[in-house]
This record gives structure tokens, sequence and C-alpha cells, in this order.
């Protein structure tokens, strides 16, 4: 293998992580309070609201049921308008959040209904406030889940991101496309392929790691 392959190769890990990375950070942004509303306004929750939680419910639910690719395109005037461009591994990030943080937020209201309500109660007749229950003990007492649902979401993002190479997005996904696919470069397919599979395993690990750190039950 030649140092400019070595070297394109270099090029898209750096360019896989730092989608992966990036939309990440601000699919969390956006798709945790979406999860804490989710879980605070349902039925049973800290603050019922059927019309707030219908609203996410139904915006959660359409984008993650619409297929990463199409709406990668379906945005592209989004990302134009964001970035200045569709192509590349920063406009790649816009559709990466969008399709990230509904995921996000059904994770995380998974974790916080799985918090017992045993020590919701004892907080709320100790006379805390909503704010200092979702902030002091939701989060507080759900966080091993919340760091599993991370480590899910960076795999899951990851994915993401090597599909976008079938538009031009960058990364390990457009090198395993344009060699693979268009040249039939099999070899350079295969150790893009293994690259991400390497990159997948250093996020579970570190995931797990670092979940099993603040597990308490340990």
């Amino acid at each position: 293998m030649s140092e400019a392959v070595i070297s394109m190769l270099w090029q898209g890990v750096q360019e896989s992580l730092y989608m992966t990375i990036f939309a990440t950070l601000f699919g969390y942004l956006l798709g945790l309070p979406m999860g804490v509303l989710l879980s605070v306004t349902d039925q049973g929750g800290l603050s019922p609201n059927r019309v707030v939680y219908r609203v996410l419910d139904v915006i959660a639910n359409v984008v993650r049921s619409t297929p990463f690719l199409i709406l990668l395109i379906l945005i592209i005037p989004v990302t134009k308008a964001i970035v200045g461009k569709s192509y590349g591994p920063t406009a790649t990030i816009v559709p990466l959040v969008i399709a990230a943080a509904p995921f996000i937020a059904r994770m995380v209201e998974g974790s916080l209904k799985e918090v017992d309500a045993g020590v919701i109660e004892a907080a709320q007749s100790m006379g805390a406030t909503t704010f200092q229950i979702i902030w002091k003990v939701l989060l507080v007492e759900a966080r091993t889940s919340l760091i599993t649902g991370a480590t899910i979401a960076l795999g899951t993002i990851l994915g993401y991101s090597a599909m976008a190479g079938a538009v031009g997005g960058g990364g390990l996904g457009d090198i395993a496309i344009q060699y693979g696919y268009y040249r039939y470069e099999t070899d350079i397919m295969i150790v893009t392929v293994l690259l991400l599979i390497l990159l997948f395993q250093v996020f579970q690990m570190a995931g797990n790691a670092i979940a099993g750190r603040l597990d308490k039950r340990k």
C-alpha cells in the first residue's frame, strides 16, 4: 500500500472522527433536552402535558422513520444555508445532527424512565422543584444508562457518516465507495471497513469503561 493511499486513509479516519464527534455533541445539545421533555411531559411524568408530548413524539417518529440518505438529500437547502455547501465533512454534520437528535432523545427518555420512582417521590417529599429533580435526581440516577446510550449514539452516527460517503460526505465511507465501488479496488475498501470497525470498537470500549466506573451498583 503506497504512502499516498495511507495518507488518504488517515485523512478519512480524521474526517470520520470529526463528523461523528461533532455530530454527537450537537445532537446531544438538541436531543438531551428533547428527551427530558418527552420523559417529563409523558403520562405519569413529573409534569404531564399531552400536547407537548404529542408534538415531540411526532417529530421524533417522523425523523427517525426517514432513511438517512433520503433525509440528507431532503435537507440540502438547509445544509447550504448553514455551511454554504452541501458536500464534505462539515456539511454532513448538519443532516447527521438532525438524524441523531430524535434518536438520542428516545434513548434519553428511556434512560430517565428507568429511574426508581421511589427516589423521585423522596425528592418531591423534600420539596424539590421539577428542575431540581431533573438535574439532581433523574440525570444523576440515570447517568450509567445515559453513557451507554451515548456509546450507542456514537456508533450509530459513525455508521450514518459512512453512508454519507455515497453523496460526497467525505470520511472513510467516501473512500470505500470511491475506490471499492467505482474503481473495484477491493483491498482499499476492505481496509476502510476494518478501520470503521476499529473506530466503533474504540467507542464501545471507552463508553463501557466510563459507564462501568459510574455504575454505583458495582
